[in-house]
């Protein structure tokens, strides 16, 4: 918890003026709290004594009340804003380090879990500050009460201090006793959240399979769990209560039971033991700060959920401007994940497909190649300059990105399409719109590119064309295309080929494919294998291996180029024959690759 401590400790030094208003008020308050039992024993001195009812003391007492009055309104406000203001702060800062951090975050906490420690748990440590101030505040009436016992009378300070220390230790127990209740609490609160985040993202699946009802116990899994934290929090307070409460009353009535003795020797007269009363019960109150405790106990859980956020670390970059270059890609001895030694050397302007069955590490190298991770060993150069010294602008002009299910981020389509770019430029996102066959779908939208996209009726192949286009509006050098054809039809997906090829031939193109068709129409083609790549060249020249025309059996795919009718091919372990293998009788145009010497990483 001392990490987490000290998130409570910083978020109580950011509180800004307001938390100082809250703090100037909170002693103010107490102040008036000490002085009004004083007023008040004036004031029944004076009574007794038969002086003046309208005396100076009633009119005293009033003031003092006034302006306690005020003092708490004021209070209510300054909590309000400096606890807002310190959530803000926390939640800015784990909102910059998450999305810095990037995709290694997500793999690491699920979305719903994300939000709740970012929402809800934030929140919770933005009251910290409020509970430390008003709570230590409540010391003040306490140590008033004292001194105001021992001016009065040292042996009622001696009655009042063997209940405090008794207080003390209930308020000392129920803080540990909370802190691991809460923390409880909000895991499976984060359970549920996370649960239910994964729920609705498969709402379409869950209505088609008719598994409402057993979705609905997976999400509410935590429940009981959840129930049984808050019944343990009910009663770790019930039992806090009752010792504070058997504490409290036991000591007004020694405090009354000495003081009484007092004034029967006449040591005190009525007004003092009045006071003295008065300033017990100050002092007692001590034991309402159990509702400051079980606040701050819950920060501090918080907190602790929070900082697991920040272990994890977010990219750095370098401060090196890209040189001019045609985007030449290199991996250099590169592992990660399943990959093992990748050497590739990617020309620039060339296009290259990647292929390989599932879990070949095909998403992992178009990841790596524009630094959406990072290698555990080796390097990855863009142009001879490794991607870790790049500055983030220069990294983020220089590649564009397109997946098989973009999220389209903006107000507006137009900013969606544009997003990464310094200068949003309309003409530069129409070009790329209409590269990716956007242009004219996006025009028939009612506000056209100023439509917002959760207003936009979209089908999955138009939402993947906009992700296109935005790679395409600022990737100046280097385009990955991690499988983002996918739900094209065959023409779309021709015409955004041709694209790539044609005014978009200058950039270097690595393009995950599950096509033979893709991958007959790039200049090479990466085939991974067991995350090492297995062979590198012409698409022609791998297809005559029975091996790369398995990796296409389960789609159907064109025939190889003229000439190069391959026999079906011969299974392999894990393989079998199938009826596919056969080449269709209508062969696409073969797109000549001149030989080029093959970089592959050891078998």
């Amino acid at each position: 918890m001392r990490t987490a401590d000290r998130l409570v400790r910083r978020a109580v030094r950011h509180g800004g003026p307001w938390l100082g208003v809250l703090t100037l008020t909170s002693l103010l308050g107490a102040l008036m709290e000490l002085a009004l039992p004083f007023a008040l024993g004036r004031a029944v001195d004076a009574l007794v004594a038969g002086g003046p009812v309208n005396g100076p003391w009633p009119v005293t007492c009033a003031v003092v009340v006034i302006v306690g009055a005020a003092c708490d309104v004021a209070g209510v406000r300054a909590a309000g804003e400096s606890g807002a203001r310190v959530t803000r702060r926390i939640r800015l800062r784990l909102l910059r380090y998450v999305l810095g951090t990037g995709p290694a975050m997500t793999r690491r906490f699920p979305e719903g879990e994300l939000v709740t420690r970012m929402g809800v748990n934030a929140e919770e440590v933005g009251h910290a500050p409020e509970s430390i101030v008003t709570g230590a505040a409540l010391a003040v009436p306490t140590a008033g009460g004292l001194v105001a016992l021992t001016l009065i009378d040292p042996w009622l300070t001696l009655t009042l201090l063997a209940a405090l220390v008794l207080i003390a230790l209930v308020l000392r127990a129920f803080l540990r006793a909370t802190t691991t209740i809460a923390a409880g609490y909000q895991e499976a609160q984060g359970d549920i959240a996370a649960r239910l985040v994964d729920a609705l993202a498969g709402a379409r699946t869950i209505a088609a399979a008719g598994t409402a009802d057993r979705e609905r116990d997976r999400v509410l899994t935590s429940l009981p769990r959840l129930r049984r934290h808050a019944l343990d929090m009910w009663r770790a307070n019930a039992r806090a209560g009752v010792r504070a409460g058997a504490v409290i009353p036991l000591l007004e009535v020694a405090v009354l039971g000495v003081g009484g003795l007092r004034l029967a020797s006449g040591d005190l007269t009525v007004g003092e033991l009045y006071a003295a009363a008065r300033y017990a019960a100050l002092g007692a109150g001590l034991g309402s700060a159990l509702g400051y405790v079980n606040r701050l106990a819950r920060a501090r859980a918080a907190a602790a959920r929070v900082v697991g956020l920040l272990t994890e670390r977010p990219v750095a970059y370098g401060e090196l401007p890209l040189p001019a270059g045609p985007g030449t890609l290199e991996l250099r001895g590169v592992t990660a994940g399943g990959l093992r030694g990748i050497d590739l050397l990617v020309p620039g302007g060339s296009s290259v497909a990647v292929v390989g069955r599932s879990g070949s590490g095909k998403s992992l190298l178009a990841a790596l190649a524009g630094r959406l991770t990072d290698p555990d060993r080796g390097e990855v150069l863009l142009d001879g300059v490794p991607l870790r010294r790049l500055s983030a602008g220069a990294l983020g002009r220089a590649v564009g990105y397109a997946f098989e299910r973009p999220v389209l981020v903006g107000d507006t389509i137009a900013d969606a399409v544009g997003l990464g770019r310094d200068t949003p430029d309309r003409g530069a996102v129409h070009a790329a719109a209409r590269a990716a066959c956007a242009d004219a779908f996006v025009r028939r939208l009612p506000r056209g590119y100023d439509t917002p996209p959760q207003e936009a009726p979209m089908s999955g192949g138009e939402r993947q064309r906009l992700g296109l286009a935005r790679a395409f509006a600022h990737g100046e050098r280097l385009l990955v295309l991690d499988d983002a054809t996918s739900s094209l039809d065959t023409v779309t997906e021709r015409q955004v080929g041709q694209a790539l090829s044609g005014e978009l031939g200058g950039r270097t193109r690595l393009i995950v494919a599950h096509r033979a068709a893709t991958a007959a129409a790039a200049d090479r083609v990466v085939w991974l294998d067991g995350g090492r790549v297995r062979a590198y060249g012409a698409h022609a020249a791998l297809w005559r291996d029975p091996g790369y025309r398995a990796v296409f059996q389960a789609t159907r795919r064109p025939a190889p180029p003229p000439g190069d009718v391959p026999p079906p091919p011969t299974p392999t372990s894990g393989d079998t024959p199938s009826a596919d293998v056969t080449p269709p009788d209508v062969t696409p145009p073969h797109v000549p690759v001149p030989a080029v010497p093959a970089r592959r990483s050891a078998p």
